[in-house]
């Protein structure tokens, strides 16, 4: 067999549209039967990099940064909430939501690759964020989602709060911005082309034809 197919997918714990790139991108690798040919990692990059430990009430949040009306946020939500039902992804929008700080579940999810379990991880992230309610800054929350995925809590709380892991996954972030890298997602392919946004099926199906190609 070829050589695996890198696939680095930059992007956040809180945003949708990554859930629903990501769902897309596995839609495509499952319907071409290739899933033996890829390796994926999920690469750190956080949207609010100043959010504060509290958060910001998601409507809020939108307006101050995009300039989104309610009505507009309302349309986009039901757009994205349509979408992912398609792909078998829950979003669950509330009133009252809050934007969390996404820090500490980038630094676990550079752990959970250590352990071979960071797309498990960052499934359960999202899914918790967008389909549970839950705030994923909450270390208690982080322990629940760690745990539930088979992996040692304790252990990973050791890293988490280890001055070379936060320094690392600081500089890995850095690294993709200091490529271009300014909006998520974007999904790189072998560390030589890249897309951003969360593309049709088709258009990964394409992409990943021609790379097995070449």
């Amino acid at each position: 067999m070829k050589n695996k197919i890198i696939i680095d997918v930059v992007s956040d714990v809180v945003c949708p549209w990554c859930a629903i790139g990501y769902k897309r991108l596995e839609q495509a690798i499952t319907e071409m039967g290739i899933q033996d040919q890829i390796a994926l990692e999920w690469q750190p990059f956080q949207l609010n990099p100043n959010m504060p430990a509290e958060g910001q009430d998601v409507e809020e949040h939108i307006t101050e940064k995009y300039g989104s009306t309610p009505e507009q946020q309302k349309e986009s939500q039901e757009r994205m909430t349509e979408f992912g039902a398609e792909l078998g992804f829950k979003f669950d929008y509330f009133k009252g939501m809050r934007m969390a700080n996404t820090f500490d579940a980038h630094v676990l999810l550079t752990y959970a690759k250590e352990q071979g379990k960071q797309t498990e991880l960052k499934l359960r992230l999202l899914n918790a964020f967008f389909g549970e309610h839950k705030d994923v800054s909450d270390r208690a929350i982080l322990k629940q989602e760690l745990e539930a995925i088979g992996l040692n809590a304790t252990e990973a709380f050791s890293v988490l709060d280890n001055k070379e892991m936060r320094t690392k996954v600081k500089s890995e972030e850095e690294y993709w911005k200091s490529l271009g890298v300014n909006s998520v997602p974007t999904v790189v392919f072998n560390r030589k082309s890249a897309v951003n946004g969360a593309q049709p099926v088709a258009v990964y199906k394409k992409i990943l034809t021609d790379i097995l190609a070449s």
